[in-house]
């Protein structure tokens, strides 16, 4: 039997050609045309494995989140779990910034989702925090994470000394795009210590509920 000219089309391929096309251009570019066209099939084919194109990007979504490492949290402090856990997921994020939005919406049905939700809570819980307040932390973190990576704060101010000058304490604003690196991860980890240190305060004063 003759072998088939091109690879099979699989759930797989679709989703990695969808995420590649995302990583580049956006969600937007992310149409089942387009998609079609960049794995070499017609459209209807596609149809065969996903039904509309928000399940494919929700496939993607769920292929990003599984990139994040949960192991962290078994043989680690709830606070080093959090931590490590933390950088993880921003990195991930980092290298995925257009599928954020989905992402920062929540787990949804996801299964890595849900399994990175399980994995935050269940550390909590079993150090001992109660379950409202496990569920406010979780909230805290996915607030951090994902705000942060929504968008550059250093990318936020135009790169003209001359619209500052009304404005005294920005006078050197327009030099922070050069400085995205330091200013927007320096500030991330600013905020995971301080959310982090603080916790622990709380948690080492007993106050848990």
């Amino acid at each position: 039997m003759a072998r088939p000219r091109q690879a099979l089309l699989t759930r797989e391929r679709i989703v990695e050609a969808a995420a590649a096309l995302i990583d580049a251009e956006g969600i937007d570019a992310c149409s089942m045309r387009r998609l079609a066209t960049e794995l070499g099939v017609q459209g209807p084919s596609l149809y065969n494995h996903f039904a509309t194109k928000a399940e494919i990007v929700d496939a993607v979504a769920e292929a990003v989140v599984a990139q994040v490492d949960i192991s962290v949290f078994r043989g680690n402090d709830w606070r080093e779990g959090l931590r490590l856990w933390a950088k993880s997921y921003h990195a991930v994020l980092a290298a995925h910034p257009n599928v954020v939005p989905v992402l920062a919406t929540g787990p949804g049905r996801r299964p890595a989702g849900l399994a990175m939700a399980e994995a935050v809570y269940g550390a909590l819980i079993e150090a001992g925090w109660s379950r409202a307040r496990a569920t406010h932390i979780g909230a805290l973190m996915r607030y951090l994470i994902t705000g942060s990576a929504l968008g550059s704060f250093a990318l936020g101010f135009e790169a003209d000394p001359d619209l500052y000058d009304r404005f005294p304490h920005l006078h050197r604003a327009h030099e922070l795009a050069a400085h995205r690196a330091a200013v927007d991860e320096g500030a991330f980890e600013l905020g995971l210590d301080l959310l982090i240190n603080s916790l622990s305060d709380r948690y080492d004063q007993g106050v848990r509920r």
